[in-house]
């Protein structure tokens, strides 16, 4: 189901089909040093992940990570949504983007279109965002979309800070 587009871009939910594209993407370097491994080695782990992870919190919420398309040829290149955590009081925006596709605006184009999505047609009135101490891109794109650098945060069962911003409508 399409939820979001942009000029160059479609964001959709996720579905089974999906399981070779987030199996790669679960296992780029990016994805591993700065979001963690999630464990997601063959193809039956994407599709549970999938299953328990995105269309999960479809079915729950109502919303949840969607799959970024380039809107000419549906290639997939990414991953951009909202997310409700147990582990934080406001939904917050994730994203991630295949190596080859970072640093052409794409990641901007699908925060930015996701954040309007979340204010005017969820009625969100705050969405916050994590992100490793070290991980300077995502750092700066959540600046970009209008975040704020709230201070440094400890996730429940996690030993690592987080740098958490915040968007307040």
């Amino acid at each position: 189901m399409k939820v979001i587009e942009t000029k160059r871009l479609i964001l959709r939910w996720l579905s089974i089909d999906d399981a070779d594209f987030i199996l790669n993407l679960l296992n780029e370097p990016a994805w591993l040093r700065f979001i963690g491994d999630r464990g997601v080695r063959t193809l039956e782990d994407a599709k549970n992940y999938l299953l328990t992870g995105p269309m999960d919190m479809y079915s729950r919420f109502g919303f949840g990570l969607y799959l970024i398309a380039l809107k000419d040829n549906r290639i997939p290149i990414g991953i951009c949504g909202l997310i409700k955590r147990e582990s934080l009081v406001d939904v917050d925006i994730g994203f991630a983007l295949l190596s080859t596709f970072q640093s052409k605006g794409y990641g901007y184009e699908a925060a930015s279109a996701t954040m309007t999505y979340g204010i005017e047609q969820l009625g969100l009135k705050r969405i916050v965002a994590i992100t490793s101490m070290d991980n300077h891109d995502s750092s700066k794109l959540l600046e970009k979309i209008g975040m704020k650098f709230e201070g440094n945060i400890l996730l429940p069962n996690d030993s690592v800070k987080l740098k958490l911003y915040a968007y307040d409508y």
